[in-house]
């Protein structure tokens, strides 16, 4: 047998039956709290209705007159009726001074004695009582009746009063009233209270308070678990939730990280692509965007709900993987350096093999020799001038590479780079991002601006050699220069190329994410060297090179206390 408990209340009903309290008790005590008041009102009211009543009759000539008489009661008694019924009271008594009654409105109680206290009255003063008489609990007033003419000598007595059970009806009728009143704003609360209570269900979803708690809880244990980045802007574009991952990736954990939420996400200091889709309101996906120190890919969605409520943007880190796909690709490229020279080396051997073959075995040693010595010129050149030992491995695969393409890659004779110059704080990926996309943009470019660049099957055994020849015969060989300098504690990385160059109007947007002059889906390999540049605290110069084309010029400092240089100059 299973127990079934019932579910909580959700956290809207459980404010709506408090807010329903609240007003009943709100209402309840107001209208008590008005029941007391009416009622002492009520009382002080007759009590000076009362006091007026008798006080005037009192002060009649005519009851006077009538005192003085042998039958007062058949003067008084038709007066005393009248004035009650004029004045409101429940009796006007009008008696002798030693209490007999005169007057009455009950008539068999004439001639009896008066029911309450005379003696202040007697005595000439005026007063008022609550006191038990023949119609019942009353509130009355008794005034003494002066005869001026004989001394101020006191020859009757005036009392009138209202009796509890009237004072009681008039504050009934008011209670009720009151009632009413309180009733209508019971229920005009409670239907507000409904209708706010409906709109916070609606919001909470109809989840308790233990719910919610419990789920804030969920949600702040998962925002610092997730190392992916996650940023929330609202409708007016600001920063209404950030997540650890974030703060790292987009360099908000300083200091004043704590101040990011409810800035605009415009005034972050943010790459001017990176903050452009941050407030697109179109959805983006898996877009590649630079900081200065990372490479991030963003993910953009709205939040609509009948109206823009704001976006939900999510970060992942792509820094490493970046690097790594660059490594890989440079060990690609190594890979096609080695196929390109080993088949180099085949037609070097098979025509070699068919000159011996034909018996002509002097002219073989002689190409043989001259193969040799042209092959071995390039990487001689490179191992005396670049003692770094990385640096040195990218020249060399990178000119077998360009040699495979039509492209003569030469290194400047004042290039000059010992081994051990480069200091620790300069890692070596970075090196391999700069100079091989210099490199690779160079020799793409050299290749698209040759006249007529010779097949790769046309270098057959002459390699170099036959693309000199080419360029000296045609005059516009495809070239491309590169100048690695460590000289006055900076690293000089200089690629010019002879290829079409950069239209003036593109040089600001170059180094920009996404430019490039092939199509979508390339222009992030100079936006990786300004990034790299920008870590080590360098400055990257594009201007035109002799050679006709683009020259990009790369100044790292080798002391880790050097000034900072301006990231990016461009030259006409």
């Amino acid at each position: 047998m299973r127990l079934h408990l019932p579910r909580p209340r959700s956290l809207a009903a459980q404010l709506f039956a408090m807010q329903v309290v609240l007003v009943a008790a709100v209402v309840a005590g107001c209208a008590v709290f008005a029941y007391v008041t009416d009622r002492a009102q009520a009382e002080e009211t007759a009590r000076r209705q009362s006091t007026a009543t008798a006080t005037a009759v009192a002060e009649s000539p005519a009851v006077v007159a009538a005192a003085r008489s042998a039958d007062p009661t058949a003067a008084l008694q038709p007066y005393a009726e009248a004035l009650r019924l004029r004045s409101g009271v429940n009796f006007v008594v009008i008696m002798a001074p030693d209490g007999t009654r005169w007057t009455h409105p009950e008539p068999e109680q004439i001639g009896r004695t008066y029911l309450g206290h005379i003696d202040p009255a007697v005595r000439g003063e005026t007063f008022s009582e609550t006191h038990m008489g023949v119609l019942g609990r009353s509130v009355r007033t008794v005034a003494p009746v002066v005869d001026h003419e004989d001394g101020g000598r006191v020859i009757a007595l005036v009392s009138a009063g209202i009796t509890i059970e009237k004072i009681s009806e008039q504050v009934r009728e008011q209670v009720t009233a009151l009632l009413g009143m309180a009733g209508a704003a019971l229920a005009l609360g409670g239907a507000g209270t409904y209708v706010i209570n409906a709109r916070l269900r609606r919001h909470t979803k109809g989840m308790n308070a233990t719910e919610l708690s419990r789920m804030h809880d969920y949600h702040e244990a998962a925002l610092h678990a997730v190392r992916e980045g996650l940023v929330m802007l609202d409708g007016q574009r600001r920063i209404a939730l950030i997540n650890d991952g974030a703060r790292e990736l987009l360099g908000l954990a300083g200091p004043d990280g704590d101040e990011v939420v409810g800035r605009p996400a415009a005034e972050l200091g943010l790459p001017a692509s990176l903050t452009g889709a941050l407030l697109a309101s179109e959805p983006r996906v898996d877009e590649l965007h630079l900081t200065d120190e990372r490479v991030l890919v963003v993910n953009t969605r709205p939040v609509v709900g009948g109206e823009r409520r704001g976006t939900v943007v999510t970060l992942r880190d792509r820094t490493e993987l970046q690097a790594l796909s660059g490594e890989l690709d440079s060990e690609r490229g190594f890979t096609e350096a080695l196929r390109s020279q080993a088949h180099e080396a085949a037609n070097r051997l098979h025509t070699v093999v068919s000159l011996i073959e034909l018996g002509r075995v002097d002219e073989a040693v002689g190409f043989a020799t001259a193969e040799l010595e042209l092959a071995q010129a390039l990487t001689d050149r490179v191992v005396t001038a670049v003692g770094e030992p990385v640096l040195a491995a990218l020249l060399l695969g990178k000119a077998a590479q360009a040699n495979e393409r039509g492209v003569e890659l030469t290194l400047t004779d004042d290039s000059r780079i010992d081994d051990g110059v480069l200091p620790v704080s300069l890692p070596s990926r970075d090196l391999v991002t700069i100079l091989g996309n210099l490199i690779d943009n160079a020799v793409e470019a050299a290749g698209d601006g040759a006249a007529s660049p010779p097949p790769v099957g046309a270098v057959g055994a002459r390699g170099v050699g036959a693309l000199r020849e080419a360029a000296a015969d045609g005059g516009r060989g495809a070239r491309v220069t590169v100048t690695a300098l460590a000289e006055d504690g900076e690293l000089l990385l200089r690629v010019g190329d002879s290829g079409p160059g950069v239209r003036p109007e593109d040089r600001e947007a170059v180094l920009d994410r996404g430019w490039s002059t092939r199509g979508p889906g390339r222009g992030l390999g100079l936006a990786l060297v300004r990034q790299a540049v920008t870590r080590a605290c360098g400055s990257l110069t594009l201007a035109e090179s002799p050679l006709g084309g683009a020259e990009f010029t790369v100044r790292l400092p080798l002391a880790a206390t050097a000034p900072r240089r301006p990231a990016v100059e461009v030259r006409a």
